[in-house]
């Protein structure tokens, strides 16, 4: 164990031991035997016509005379399925069988599947596929995804240690992708920065979902998704379809889950993430229509009051969230869809409040400035949906927006350390708003070829102000001063042919058109898959991938000699990424797959300064703050190569595991023509994680342990420069030797206890997150503290016990 471990707060133990206390008290008749209804829907898994006729049956032992049919509506409907884990076999004549392994069923909560099927090249060749589009992490939701894809369900996001319910935090534990921040979710993508990450929900392009979160960041500490309402959902690493654009390093496609449209049923929830209250069900008994909400609140408050500390010394967090979706169906068989995201967060980090003699305990804010930060952000959308004959067709409008306030205060102290006076030293004001519309069509010609096309366009309208003072020189730089607006146009198209059950090809083009600038990226895109049998594929992936420039460069502000302030980022350029993938896939078993990855990615237009320098934009967005330097052009360059491993074995026979090692260097030029290292340039990441689930007791109750382990090369750093902070009373870099220097590694372990009780209409799951369980001292920053005239090494979360406890009912 190490030196600094500190015991587990007895509070956590007492809030465990308490809730199951209670399941020990509720009513003896709960106890009866419990089972719940599995029903869903099959559909054409291009088309998204309705099946009829396909055979549904669970292969249990001891469930072997449990099934049904798909109706004409391509309904099926299961009743008086045992709760527990449980294996259902799809199959219908002209399409590829399919097992479904591992379906939790439990007393609270229907199961609804929304399934699909491959229709076979061959009828003279067998095909049984072994996972879903539900459950198999080889398989994506999006069909043109060949490489450097997977997908991820909730129970992942509720299994995985450490991942407390955030997608991002459980994406971390892929290969490709870096961890290593205990504050923020920033997903690191083979070396790229997180800016170049693309977030999408139900189609609709959306903005950073976290709380404190910032206008020029894709991350944050807490996530806005709830994962109570997310659906299984797609992640991709590089070279994705040509549906997706304006993004350079990865893709994440979010789902959300229908609600209940038979049923109502409702969930209080007490975790890391919120206190949470969740509805969902019908609108009525004669409706389809249906709904699902979840609202959050905070509980990081009430972790403090019991003792616990998470980054913020004496400083509370307070944010709050809401997710939903409305169902409509039609009459002539398409659907309305109405889905929303939005939460608000805020924080005082009032450094003339810490304790200078214990030291600071405190991750974001400094012992030197008073920061007052208010931020929020939202996105709701209308979508319909309608297949005719062979194409699917779905129109989507939406409205989405940022909202950020920040200001600081530098604070002025005696000799006796007393804050005596204050000066405002920032304040930032930035809003935006942005207006889209989409619209995709997807038209099965046969069950050799298929094709889909598309387009967005978002309209953005923008305030934005950012304004820095220094006030022992009376002098003021006001950085940003803009409101305006800008339309990012893309269209897209994908064409899919299976030569045979073995060799698939999809080759797309998709294209851009910025009306800041006025420029326009074509971007072809194109993988080849071949499946050797029914155990290895090969596939290789190549795609041109192009990227706008955040607002906040484009109109960062420089002062001529005149005293007119002209706006040099302006005409900034696409950055432009170039991925090359090959990828080997080899299952093992039905239960176990190998994967092994390399890639070769470069960057060019990449902003960088007019006058040589070691700056470059491929370094930023792992951060609060924006990039503030100007006079930028498109000169900079970029590469990242690497090899990765996934073995992975799915949740089976009450056990998993997953192996993922990332190898890799990322390096970049600026416009001084030296070759550094990228800030993330960690150039390795190893994570280890595995569960095993435990039946207990004469029901279907269940106790689970899982652990995981991460280690993360170090991080690069640039050097601070100690006399002239000293002259300048705060943190100056030696930008000359940028990221020449190195943190020591990233170690850290989790722990995660839950146990399930199944009662006769209800579910009851309490846990315990042990995080940082060896309470390693991992570093989050250095910094020049001008008070003690030395370099303060802050470091990230130390050991953190998290309560949870779900009630569904």
């Amino acid at each position: 164990m190490n030196p600094h471990t500190s015991p587990i707060p007895k509070s956590s133990f007492r809030f465990l031991s308490l809730l199951i206390l209670l399941t020990g008290l509720l009513p003896a008749r709960l106890y009866a035997q419990s089972t719940q209804t599995l029903r869903g829907t099959v559909v054409d898994g291009v088309s998204n016509t309705p099946l009829v006729g396909v055979t549904v049956v669970l292969v249990n032992p001891g469930n072997t005379l449990l099934g049904s049919t798909t109706n004409a509506d391509g309904h099926f409907r299961i009743d008086g399925v045992p709760t527990g884990r449980q294996t259902l076999r799809v199959t219908y004549i002209g399409y590829e069988e399919q097992t479904i392994p591992n379906i939790v069923v439990t007393a609270g909560k229907e199961v609804v599947l929304n399934l699909s099927l491959t229709e076979s090249i061959s009828q003279l060749e067998e095909v049984v596929v072994t996972g879903d589009s539900r459950d198999d992490k080889t398989a994506t939701n999006n069909e043109n995804a060949a490489v450097s894809a997977r997908s991820f369900n909730v129970d992942d996001t509720k299994r995985y240690a450490g991942a407390i319910g955030d997608p991002s935090r459980m994406a971390a534990n892929f290969a490709g992708v870096a961890g290593g921040n205990d504050s923020r979710n920033d997903i690191v993508v083979r070396g790229n920065s997180p800016t170049g990450m693309l977030w999408q929900m139900e189609g609709l392009n959306i903005p950073n979902p976290n709380h404190f979160g910032s206008a020029a960041s894709t991350g944050g500490p807490v996530s806005i998704l709830n994962n109570n309402n997310l659906d299984k959902s797609d992640f991709m690493t590089s070279a994705f379809p040509a549906q997706y654009g304006n993004a350079t390093a990865g893709v994440f496609d979010l789902r959300l889950r229908d609600g209940n449209n038979e049923k109502r049923e409702l969930l209080a929830q007490v975790g890391f993430n919120g206190f949470e209250l969740g509805a969902e069900g019908p609108f009525s008994k004669k409706s389809e229509a249906s709904y699902v909400a979840n609202y959050r609140y905070s509980t990081l408050g009430v972790f403090q009051a019991l003792g616990i500390q998470f980054g913020t010394g004496t400083n509370t967090p307070d944010y709050q969230d809401l997710n939903f979706k409305v169902s409509v169906p039609t009459a002539n068989g398409g659907k309305w869809t109405l889905f929303g995201i939005g939460g608000t967060s805020k924080i005082n980090l009032l450094g003339s409040e810490a304790d200078l003699d214990k030291g600071s305990n405190n991750l974001y804010g400094s012992e030197n400035n008073d920061s007052y930060t208010k931020y929020q952000t939202g996105a709701v959308g209308v979508n319909y949906e309608k297949t005719i004959s062979n194409t699917y067709m779905r129109i989507t409008a939406g409205l989405s927006g940022t909202g950020e306030d920040v200001s600081s205060d530098s604070l002025v102290r005696n000799s006796e350390n007393e804050v005596i006076d204050r000066y405002l030293r920032v304040e930032n004001n930035m809003n935006t708003q942005k207006y889209s519309l989409n619209f995709l069509t997807r038209t099965k010609f046969n069950a050799r070829n298929s094709l889909t096309s598309g387009f967005y366009i978002d309209d953005t309208h923008f305030n934005l102000y950012s304004h820095d003072v220094y006030a022992n020189v009376q002098r003021d730089t006001v950085r940003l001063d803009v409101k305006d607006r800008t339309t990012l146009y893309q269209f897209y198209s994908t064409w899919k042919h299976r030569f045979n059950p073995h060799l698939v090809l999809n080759a797309g083009l998709h294209t851009q058109y910025y009306s800041l600038n006025k420029q326009w990226a074509v971007e072809p895109r194109t993988s080849l898959q071949y499946i050797i049998d029914g155990s290895h594929s090969l596939s290789v992936g190549y795609g041109i991938h192009n990227q706008i420039q955040s607002i906040t460069t484009n109109f960062i502000q420089t002062k001529a000699a005149d005293g007119e302030m002209l706006l040099t980022n302006k005409d900034l350029d696409f950055t432009t990424s170039r991925h090359l993938v090959l990828s080997y896939d080899w299952n093992i078993s039905s239960k176990v797959r190998l994967k092994v990855e390399s890639y070769y990615q470069t960057l060019s237009n990449v902003p960088v300064e007019q006058v040589p320098s070691s700056f470059s934009s491929i370094n930023t967005g792992m951060s609060f703050g924006i990039s503030s330097t100007d006079s930028l052009v498109n000169r900079g360059t970029g590469r990242n190569y690497g090899l990765e491993f996934t073995l992975e074995r799915f949740f089976r026979d009450g056990y998993y595991f997953l192996f993922t090692a990332s190898l890799f260097d990322s390096q970049y030029k600026g416009s001084d023509g030296v070759w550094r290292n990228t800030a993330y340039n960690t150039q390795y990441v190893f994570n280890a994680l595995a569960g095993k689930e435990w039946r207990v007791g004469k029901g279907n109750d269940f106790f689970s342990v899982n652990l995981k382990m991460s280690t993360v090369g170090g991080k690069p750093l640039t050097p601070i420069d100690f006399e002239t902070s000293q002259r300048y009373g705060k943190t100056v870099y030696k930008d000359s030797e940028a990221y020449s220097d190195r943190q020591t590694p990233y170690f850290r372990s989790d722990l995660r206890f839950s146990y399930r009780k199944e009662y006769k209409h209800s579910t009851l799951e309490v846990a315990l997150d042990l995080q940082n369980l060896t309470n390693n001292k991992n570093i989050f920053t250095q910094n020049y503290n001008p008070r003690t005239n030395s370099i303060v090494t802050v470091y990230q979360q130390s050991f953190f016990p998290v309560p949870y406890f779900k009630f569904t009912f």
